[in-house]
């Protein structure tokens, strides 16, 4: 006990720097060393007092030693998450003692600098995430998404989407992750395009109106590559987003259909129908198609595109979308057969499907093109032979 007593006094006297090396050295060496119960207890008594160490420096060495340890002594490890933000950080970010309540708590009480921590553990059970979700800074929103070892509901991220979703670095980490649901990241992809046409229009750049056609188009565009590139179990949840956002319209079903996708149209009609999806896709693939125009009457597609319709999904049939299984392109062939249709029609009542299908075609050559020259330019170089040879 002498040396227990002499080292109390020499704490009264020593230089903080020296103390929170001396913190340091008895926490690895209780972490490391075989001691007596007598000893473990002195220690951890010695410990509680370096808590309370006026200087920030004694009580950092002591966290950053006890922080990641399973046999740390649990009293001193709770002692210091109740330290300054900057000393219980460590503990946050790493010691297996704290509970899920423990961590819950610092959440909702901790500050941005605890969350951060917490953001950032190796195992983060899916009830704490979903708290730094729903309370957490951007900051630690940010961390949290970028860490892929932590359990993330999808419910949690649409709870950072609606909080952060105007936040480039979340949005950009969120549409990193491979978990990412199909609805959440067209979300994203909506924010990102209200974002840039909000840009656009402030800048005087384009008339709102233009913006606002090029951004849905834009999106529309983007929903079909989601729908193409998701599981067929998270169509319906992104047709039912797409629905409850207003953005099932008449040009996004055509899009979906004119690009191959039959899947996202005839869940799409069946939501805007009320009808079950196996029943819509019997009606859709009925190679008389008596119950078509019905069925695109119950879903309220304006009459002036049914014939649109009918006509993709018979191009569908005569095998014109052949290739485009697995993409989510527009298909050139299908939209010009369907534009040769509308050719003899009265054009006030069709001009605005017309409009939107020849600017279809453009992007479907366009596409086209960009392509070619993308496989062409892939080739590798012919042999080139000397005329000697």
């Amino acid at each position: 006990m002498m040396i227990v007593r002499d080292f109390l006094r020499w704490l009264d006297s020593a230089p903080a720097s020296e103390r929170a090396e001396a913190a340091g050295i008895l926490a690895r060496a209780y972490l490391c060393s075989d001691l007596e119960a007598d000893a473990i207890a002195v220690a951890e008594d010695l410990m509680l007092k370096l808590v309370d160490d006026p200087s920030p420096l004694v009580r950092r060495a002591l966290a950053d030693a006890l922080a990641a340890s399973p046999v740390a002594p649990p009293v001193v490890v709770m002692a210091l998450t109740a330290d300054q933000p900057q000393i219980a950080a460590p503990v946050y970010a790493l010691s297996p003692l704290l509970v899920d309540a423990d961590l819950l708590d610092a959440v909702a009480t901790g500050g941005e600098m605890i969350q951060v921590a917490i953001a950032s553990r190796a195992v983060l059970p899916s009830v704490v995430a979903a708290a730094i979700a729903e309370l957490g800074a951007a900051e630690a929103c940010l961390i949290l998404t970028e860490n892929h070892a932590a359990e993330i509901a999808p419910s949690a991220i649409e709870r950072m989407v609606e909080r952060f979703g105007e936040d480039a670095a979340i949005r950009e980490a969120l549409l990193a992750r491979d978990d990412l649901p199909a609805a959440t990241r067209q979300n994203l992809v909506t924010k990102v395009s209200e974002t840039i046409a909000g840009f656009v229009v402030g800048r005087s750049w384009l008339e709102a109106d233009r913006a606002r056609r090029i951004t849905r188009e834009a999106c529309d565009k983007a929903t079909v590559t989601i729908a193409a590139e998701s599981p067929k179990t998270e169509l319906r949840p992104l047709i039912r987003h797409l629905c409850g956002s207003g953005q099932l319209t008449t040009g996004l079903m055509l899009r979906a259909l004119l690009s191959g996708n039959l899947a996202l149209f005839e869940e799409g009609l069946a939501e805007l129908s009320g009808m079950p999806v196996r029943r819509v896709c019997g009606l859709v693939r009925d190679r008389f198609g008596a119950g078509l125009p019905a069925l695109l009457e119950k879903a309220q597609l304006p009459p002036s595109t049914h014939v649109a319709f009918k006509e993709a999904i018979a191009a569908m049939r005569g095998g014109f979308a052949r290739d485009a299984e697995g993409t989510a392109r527009l298909q050139r062939r299908m939209i010009e057969r369907i534009l040769t249709r509308y050719e003899d029609a009265d054009v006030g009542e069709v001009a605005s499907l017309v409009t939107l299908l020849r600017r279809f075609a453009t992007e479907a050559a366009r596409d086209e093109a960009r392509l070619f020259c993308d496989e062409l330019a892939a080739e590798p170089p012919a042999i080139a032979y000397s005329a000697a040879a």
